[in-house]
């Protein structure tokens, strides 16, 4: 596995936690691409899937292996311990700089020298007073590649991100349907976005991850939106078993690759999102509807709206007919 590790000395008084930790070590791990991400957004009849997600589970492989480091540094030198991966208020991106891992860049995440973008983050905080190391400084110069790519404009100036545009937090933690102003802007990607961190120059630099439980399972690389959106609730648990994609849900998923086939230009799979609009679930359906208007001549999205409208139970998607069929 890649590491880098290091530790900001600092009197840390984090909530929730220990009122005496001293130090925190903070950790980074290589996930870098064996392929461009950013090629698989031509493939519009594909999903593209963030890179972070075409593996296991980065929080429990890290974790287990924070573990193992923290048990190791107790024996050592005694001491208590906690750590996280992403699962606590724990302001990751500035410790990392603190400690000399990176600095966060224009894009709100770390870049490192020598791995680009593609790092994941795990923190040691422990009662142990640990000797400093340097901290890091902004690299990123006049460069602002990362801003200039985002798709929906998230970045509102330099450093500054506004959440509800990102199609990272649009396709993941947004569970209600996705504005309208944004669907044509996601494409194809149906969990997650990596443009802003592909378009940093620093990654002439990265290196492929070598942590086998963190790289791309071969389905996730370029799965077809037809079979993706066959998937009913058990299918989507096999399919993303001890996969980070599994904790947002069949439905959303679903609701993410109808909006990818509504993107896809592709006629063909109209019969796809034609199916979903008998889905029991209203998220669903109604991106179906969305699919089905980008798709079908007027005439035949007409009918279909006259079929369905009258006898859908939920407000949203007779909305997102109407919407859909005036536009």
């Amino acid at each position: 596995m890649d590491w880098l590790a290091s530790n900001p000395h600092r009197r840390a008084h984090p909530r929730n936690l220990w009122s005496d930790v001293r130090s925190v070590i903070m950790l980074g791990v290589n996930y870098g691409p064996d392929e461009d991400p950013l090629a698989l957004l031509n493939q519009k009849t594909r999903g593209a899937i963030s890179v972070y997600a075409r593996g296991d589970d980065y929080h429990d492989v890290i974790k287990s292996r924070l573990k193992q480091l923290a048990r190791w540094l107790i024996a050592q030198a005694g001491g208590d311990v906690k750590v996280f991966v992403d699962t606590a208020a724990v302001m990751e991106k500035p410790l990392a700089q603190a400690s000399g891992l990176g600095w966060q860049g224009k894009h709100t995440n770390l870049v490192s020298r020598e791995f680009g973008s593609w790092l994941f983050l795990g923190s040691i905080f422990t009662t142990l007073d640990l000797p400093r190391d340097d901290a890091d400084i902004d690299h990123c110069g006049s460069c602002q590649a990362c801003l200039d790519i985002c798709p929906t404009d998230a970045f509102t100036a330099p450093y500054q991100l506004d959440a509800r545009r990102c199609i990272s937090y649009l396709t993941i933690e947004s569970k209600g349907a996705i504005p309208r102003e944004f669907r044509e802007k996601i494409g194809n990607r149906i969990y997650g976005c990596d443009d802003c961190l592909a378009a940093c120059p620093w990654n002439k630099f990265a290196q492929e991850g070598r942590e086998a439980k963190l790289a791309a399972r071969e389905q996730l690389r370029a799965p077809s939106l037809d079979e993706l959106s066959r998937l009913d609730d058990a299918s989507f648990r096999t399919m993303f078993s001890k996969s980070p994609i599994k904790r947002i849900g069949r439905d959303r998923f679903i609701r993410n690759v109808a909006i990818a086939i509504g993107n896809s230009g592709d006629t063909g799979l109209s019969s796809e999102a034609q199916r979903l609009l008998s889905d029991d679930s209203a998220l669903v359906r109604g991106a179906a509807v969305w699919a089905l208007s980008r798709l079908l001549p007027r005439e035949e999205f007409s009918a279909l709206a006259n079929e369905h409208r009258t006898r859908e139970s939920d407000d949203a998607v007779r909305g997102e007919w109407v919407a859909s069929h005036s536009n």
